[in-house]
């Protein structure tokens, strides 16, 4: 049974103070413009139009959620990375999510979806930083993993891996939107941190 089917549109906040209230439990997906964000979620919902497709990136400038049939919510960040966005639009989306990541007590962790061809870009690495400073959990998708044979893929899979934290709050698998790869352990990883207890010190 798909933990995530059901999944719904509730709302687009520029501001975190347009969000719904700070209780139960959401997880946030992150990831440069091009980087298959949106494939990610309608698959892993299993609803094909959940969330925009776009040629274009850089389409979703808001923070995006979408609630569970268990009223846990999903919630998709602006993709980050793209030149084509005015400098202060960047700045002012960095200063949202910062805000977001820091003050929602609802977070249980963060998915990060890199191509699989080009991850831990600069960006990434950042927010795997911001992640690592503020104690929450990170699972990254590489997707697009249909682009490259199998060796090519797992040897990918490795290499990334070996640039993370082996400590367990970093997890890294394989993923594609368009063959299925990796879609139910996906679904399994993000089901258990959203059931993710956290301490409020």
């Amino acid at each position: 049974m798909n933990p995530f089917q059901g999944a719904r549109f509730v709302l687009a906040a520029a501001e975190t103070r347009q969000l719904p209230p700070d209780a139960g439990a959401e997880i946030v997906f992150a990831g440069r413009s091009n980087a298959g964000k949106s494939s990610a979620l309608n698959a892993l919902t299993g609803t094909r139009a959940l969330a925009r497709t776009s040629k274009t990136p850089g389409r979703t400038q808001q923070l995006v959620v979408f609630e569970l049939a268990d009223g846990r919510r999903l919630v998709d960040l602006p993709g980050y990375g793209y030149a084509k966005v005015p400098l202060p639009l960047r700045a002012r989306w960095e200063k949202v999510i910062s805000a977001y990541l820091r003050g929602r007590l609802s977070l249980r962790g963060l998915v990060l979806i890199m191509d699989v061809r080009h991850p831990l870009k600069d960006y990434d690495r950042q927010l795997l930083g911001f992640c690592a400073e503020l104690g929450l959990a990170c699972h990254c998708l590489l997707s697009k993993a249909d682009k490259l044979s199998r060796g090519a893929a797992s040897a990918a899979l490795q290499s990334v891996r070996k640039e993370l934290p082996n400590d367990g709050s970093v997890t890294t698998q394989l993923f594609s939107a368009q063959n299925g790869l990796g879609v139910e352990e996906a679904r399994e990883s993000l089901a258990a941190l959203l059931d993710r207890a956290i301490s409020l010190g």
